[in-house]
């Protein structure tokens, strides 16, 4: 197991077997933040999201938008199994299982499953989905690292204590700092429809039917954080959070 400290990070980090003693904690404030960016005392933190208990899913995804004509779809995930799936190596990760059609990142302080084959991976004019839940925790449930080119970018959907909503990173800005950025509300125990649409000229995002993110590319520096470096070139993450995954697929435009 790799052991990784976020370094600049300016927030508490967790030692097996250790306690978490954090400035936070002494404020009376969240202990438990983001993985994609910590609070700073001259950005407050965003509203946290309200999120209903864990119950039983009884909500579908509501469709997406209808797409740009491409080829058809190709299913990464088979319901049954990992296969083509490896655990991502993260300190103090959760355990992944796959159980009833779901594949689950259970919480950990992030947990995630990375894509084996790079080689069969398009770079460029491609779109994935998938329908992503929130089952326990409050903060971000699907962090898609993906690729633009030779560069990864990540589509963080609920971070930041659970609302935040956005792109990390452009020209070196993360989900909650550049002009992806957005606030959303997401309920435990239900299931959210996400896309994700690389081209040419744009980066493009939608959660259900809402398009959250439009982005150009044209002069733009494409990242990601440190912390998901072992998601590259494909892969989804979890912070302190449980998420059910499923229906993950690919297509080329």
């Amino acid at each position: 197991m790799k052991l990784r400290w976020f370094i600049g990070s300016g927030r508490s980090s967790v030692a097996p077997g250790g306690l978490v003693i954090g400035l936070a904690a002494l404020l009376g404030c969240q202990t438990q933040q983001s993985a994609d960016r910590p609070y700073t005392a001259s950005q407050p933190p965003p509203p946290i999201a309200i999120t209903t208990p864990n119950t039983p899913a009884t909500h579908s995804p509501v469709a997406p938008s209808a797409p740009e004509s491409g080829g058809p779809w190709r299913q990464l995930f088979d319901g049954k199994t990992l296969k083509g799936w490896a655990e991502t190596d993260f300190a103090g990760r959760g355990p992944v299982k796959v159980s009833e059609g779901k594949l689950i990142l259970e919480t950990g302080l992030m947990t995630g499953v990375t894509w084996t084959n790079a080689a069969d991976l398009p770079r460029i004019n491609y779109e994935i989905a998938l329908d992503a839940m929130r089952v326990d925790g409050s903060d971000f449930f699907c962090a898609l690292t993906f690729p633009v080119k030779e560069d990864p970018c990540s589509f963080i959907v609920g971070g930041w204590g659970g609302g935040v909503v956005g792109l990390s990173s452009l020209d070196g800005q993360d989900a909650a700092n550049n002009d992806t950025t957005r606030y959303m509300s997401f309920e435990n125990g239900k299931w959210y429809a996400l896309r994700v649409r690389v081209t040419e000229t744009n980066l493009q995002c939608w959660i259900d039917a809402d398009n959250v993110v439009d982005v150009e590319t044209k002069d733009r520096r494409i990242s990601i954080r440190s912390e998901v470096e072992d998601s590259r070139p494909l892969g989804i993450a979890s912070w302190s959070t449980t998420a059910a995954l499923r229906n993950i697929r690919l297509r080329k435009l």
